[in-house]
């Protein structure tokens, strides 16, 4: 027997069906809601209890911790695979065979090329502009080089728009970066892997050749495959939105990243560095800001402790320290913002009041120490947040379009004024 829901409003008794996900889920399915009760909708600011949509994509566990792409968990899928098998898994639905992986691979490289006039664009801006904004445009601007909208009843259609996706992106964060740095820009060399070819094109010199540093490319991987989805997040819902009025591909990423640009989303491993530079710019003594993150009356709050989905240790968090501690490792860095953060770390992973409340370092944390280590410009950190997720949102756009969702039209309690008279404009 399916289980029900009952509402009672002003004595008029409603039933609603429950839906039961795989992994035991329940939602109350309030699709005839108003219909039913003549009106009558829900307030839930921030949608935090609204299921937007049915998904085979992400399972997140925030209460136990667990994360899985298509059921795989997050840890198997970190230490065995690497990013661009995972991005094949998350957008496709199974892991691939070794043809289709290297079909894919083959296939993005051949459309990693991007047109020599989005260089006039890049021109266009200044060197202040942030790399989000930037790429955000840029991403837009692929629009008007690929001015065909996605067939989404072709397989091949659809598998075209991805592979281009996956091969310019890369090209256009890298591009972000170095024009911020006055470096010549770089298309990559095609003979080498997705990450390691980010690399290249991201910290080649003009003045010597790269060297690939294999701690580096598997620190960086990792990475790319934490931040690859992660449920109905503010830019995943985005992209599905702005997706839903039947937008491109192209169109609905840009709209992504301008969401993950804000700093409670993806700016939170900025805002770390941020966090961490002005520690050591008040003298460094981490006990004393230790100190104001306990203190209930001080404003203070310490940046990459905690997650507003996972109660207890975030599971990307315990995958990504092994990593930061062997980057730092293998670079030799000396760096007093670095000193700091491994203080506030360690403080934080014994210390009762943060045990208590499980207040642990999380992915943000330890993807910013990384990022800093390896000498990218922190206002590039969200830049890399999107590389990583940019496989997550293809899915659920590409997911959300065959299953013919409906155009995302939220609905409101209005509290404005009732109905007034104008009023001429010389008898007011």
């Amino acid at each position: 027997m399916s289980k029900k829901a009952t509402l009672e409003i002003d004595g008029n008794r409603y039933e609603f069906p429950i839906i039961e996900g795989t992994e035991n889920e329940l939602g109350i399915d309030i699709k005839v809601l108003r219909g039913a009760t003549g009106g009558v909708t829900t307030i839930d600011p921030g949608y935090k209890n609204t299921g937007s949509c049915e998904s085979a994509i992400t399972f997140l566990d925030g209460e136990k911790g667990i994360l899985r792409y298509r059921g795989y968990s997050i840890e198997e899928l970190a230490e065995k695979a690497d990013f661009l098998e995972v991005a094949y898994l998350l957008i496709f639905g199974e892991l691939p065979t070794k043809e289709q992986l290297e079909k894919f691979d083959k296939d993005i490289k051949e459309e990693s090329h991007v047109d020599e006039d989005m260089k006039k664009i890049l021109d266009g801006f200044p060197k202040s502009a942030h790399p989000m904004g930037v790429l955000s445009s840029l991403t837009s601007a692929l629009i008007a080089f690929n001015p065909g909208s996605v067939d989404v009843d072709s397989e091949e259609a659809m598998y075209n728009a991805i592979v281009k996706i996956m091969g310019k992106f890369p090209v256009l964060a890298a591009w972000t970066m170095r024009k911020r740095k006055s470096l010549p820009l770089d298309y990559g060399d095609n003979s080498l892997g997705y990450v390691e070819n980010l690399c290249k094109m991201m910290f080649s010199r003009p003045n010597k050749a790269y060297e690939a540093n294999s701690i580096v490319n598997d620190a960086l991987d990792k990475l790319l495959i934490l931040h690859a989805d992660h449920e109905q997040n503010c830019s995943t819902s985005t992209v599905r939105i702005v997706g839903s009025s039947h937008a491109g591909l192209f169109a609905s990423l840009s709209a992504g990243i301008s969401a993950l640009w804000g700093p409670l989303h993806g700016g939170a491993n900025q805002a770390v560095i941020e966090m961490l530079e002005a520690i050591k710019a008040d003298g460094g003594d981490t006990a004393k800001y230790i100190a104001k993150a306990k203190d209930k009356e001080d404003p203070f709050r310490l940046m990459g402790f905690g997650h507003r989905v996972y109660k207890n240790f975030d599971p990307r968090a315990k995958i990504i320290k092994k990593s930061a501690e062997e980057v730092l490792g293998d670079l030799g860095i000396e760096d007093p913002v670095l000193d700091i953060a491994k203080g506030l770390a360690s403080v934080a992973l014994e210390d009762e009041y943060f045990v208590k409340r499980k207040l642990y370092p999380n992915v943000d944390f330890y993807s910013g120490i990384i990022y800093r280590a390896l000498g990218i410009p922190t206002e590039m950190f969200t830049v890399m947040f999107a590389l990583g997720r940019l496989p997550g949102w293809i899915a659920q756009w590409r997911e959300m379009r065959l299953r013919k969702e409906p155009i995302g039209r939220p609905r409101q309690i209005y509290v404005g004024e009732n109905y007034r008279e104008f009023v001429d404009l010389e008898k007011r």
